[in-house]
């Protein structure tokens, strides 16, 4: 059975995208690269593909968090401050769990995303649930709003 780790999703396989690395014994985060060239003019929002899907146990969870550099020289930031993978979002049938990103660019020039460019990182999580929770029979079946409003 498998823990948690990173794949390539089919979309970009054979497309050089190389697995999240930490860059030091120490890290926290593994480092996420742009699996392709994205421009974001300001006041915008795109996603950026990753190129990337991830599997883990439940009751795990996959933070992404902009990288300090990328927003001080960028201008550019995660339009939800914390991005939340979910243990179900992996192989999900709209689109194989693929990690989208979605930047923000609050300064005033436009800014390029390159392919392979480090712009987020990872941190896997555990998390708890609350003793009275009841199951939930709703199934993912894609990201971004699929689970409802």
């Amino acid at each position: 059975m498998k823990n948690r780790g990173f794949e390539v999703v089919t979309q970009y396989l054979n497309q050089d995208i190389r697995l999240p690395l930490r860059k030091t014994a120490k890290s926290a985060g593994y480092d996420i690269e742009a699996a392709q060239d994205t421009f974001i003019l300001p006041g915008k929002v795109e996603f950026v593909p990753t190129g990337l899907k991830t599997y883990m146990n439940e009751f795990e969870v996959l933070q992404l968090y902009p990288r300090s550099s990328f927003v001080k020289n960028k201008n550019l930031s995660l339009i939800n401050s914390v991005g939340i993978i979910d243990s179900d979002y992996y192989n999900n049938p709209e689109n194989e769990g693929h990690i989208l990103v979605m930047l923000y660019n609050f300064g005033e020039t436009p800014q390029f995303v390159k392919k392979g460019e480090r712009f987020c990182q990872a941190i896997f999580s555990v998390y708890l649930k609350v003793d009275s929770e009841a199951s939930s029979s709703v199934k993912r079946l894609g990201g971004f709003g699929s689970t409802g409003l």
